[in-house]
């Protein structure tokens, strides 16, 4: 059997770069040689595509948070139907290499430009198979507005919040603050459309949402600012159906994590000082709020029309109510991440989750479906 031309992406120009970095290095561990024939391609924080690394050893988080290294090579993705070669091309023009068409892509980007349906745009009019997501659900998955907008009109349950965009807050500041003064404080200042914590800042009175949303607006013009739930953060992992079958929902895992009196799972916590962070999995609930959250998972999955794979983020408040938190359409995938995680904990090793991905990439439809 044709070894599969898989091409693995990472990097990118968001503030998830080296985290994409260390999740491809897991990837690329887990890939079988003798079933897959491997493309690597690196994106630099400027935008530029160069030749990829191969060795994930060097592509840990023990060797730090790096960027993909410069190149005097660059990748060209060509249009075309398919068939089409990748170009490895001088940076000065003076030579061209044809490495040849790929049969799927798995572009393990975090953030924007990225994971928000501009590179399976991309792939799309390529006409290149990719792991995941398309673009109407990559793109509204990642803005934290319109996800909310998508869970509500499915009629599934989310917390209060009030989204803020760029125009608003610059023509109706004060509408804005007389909005979240409703909310009961402590609220959480985010960027609208950048993950791993970045750019969070927990407001506890009202005074200090304009400096917040100052800070958020380092990483995006738009936020949205939500209102604290008290209770636990629960989150659930979805693997779209072979064929037509149903996706399903991996056991339900908790973040468990000593954090001084009002903090949270920020960028710090979750990368860096993670010594008082633990995963529980399976997360210890009852058997109905463990079936209910599972249910849940998979009607967002659903609702946003995903592909492939999905984290599911909850809350379960003090009260016993169930909200959800978030869908994250290119989860981490460390080996240590909880998405794969979860599946592991489910009876899906990570090596087996690599391939059933690509499996599903390779048998949906190209165009629209």
């Amino acid at each position: 059997m044709e070894k599969i031309r898989l091409a693995v992406i990472y990097g990118g120009t968001s503030g998830e770069h080296a985290i994409s970095r260390i999740t491809a290095g897991g990837i690329l561990r887990a890939l079988d040689p003798s079933r897959y024939e491997v493309l690597s391609i690196g994106i630099r924080p400027d935008g530029t595509w160069v030749p990829g690394e191969l060795d994930p050893a060097q592509m840990t988080m023990e060797r730090g948070f790096a960027e993909v290294p410069e190149s005097d090579r660059r990748i060209v993705l060509p249009m075309g139907d398919g068939t089409q070669p990748l170009l490895d091309i001088a940076a000065d023009g003076s030579d061209m290499r044809m490495l040849g068409p790929i049969d799927v892509a798995f572009p393990m980007l975090h953030g924007p430009f990225g994971e928000d349906g501009t590179i399976q745009g991309l792939l799309e009019m390529a006409n290149i198979p990719y792991v995941g997501s398309g673009v109407l659900a990559s793109a509204a998955g990642m803005d934290k507005d319109m996800m909310k907008k998508v869970l509500i009109a499915a009629g599934l349950p989310v917390g209060p919040y009030v989204g803020v965009s760029a125009r608003r807050w610059h023509t109706d500041q004060q509408g804005v603050i007389a909005e979240v003064s409703e909310l009961e404080f402590p609220v959480y200042v985010k960027p609208a459309r950048a993950g791993s914590s970045l750019g969070i800042s927990r407001v506890d009175s009202i005074a200090g949402v304009v400096q917040a949303v100052c800070e958020a607006h380092e990483h995006d013009p738009k936020v949205v600012i939500e209102q604290g739930i008290s209770g636990r953060e629960i989150e659930v992992a979805v693997l779209g159906g072979v064929e037509h079958e149903p996706a399903r929902a991996s056991v339900p895992g908790e973040v468990l994590l000593e954090v001084p009196q009002g903090g949270f799972y920020d960028w710090e916590s979750k990368y860096v000082s993670t010594d008082g962070l633990t995963m529980s999995i399976p997360a210890q609930l009852d058997d109905d709020v463990a079936a209910t959250i599972r249910d849940l998972a998979v009607r967002a999955f659903d609702a946003f029309e995903c592909e492939g794979l999905t984290r599911v983020d909850f809350f379960v408040a003090d009260s016993g109510e169930i909200l959800v938190n978030e869908i994250n359409t290119m989860p981490g995938f460390t080996p240590f991440s909880m998405y794969p995680a979860l599946w592991e904990a489910t009876g899906v090793p990570y090596a087996e989750l690599v391939d059933t991905l690509v499996d599903l990439a390779l048998e949906r439809p190209l165009g629209l479906r």
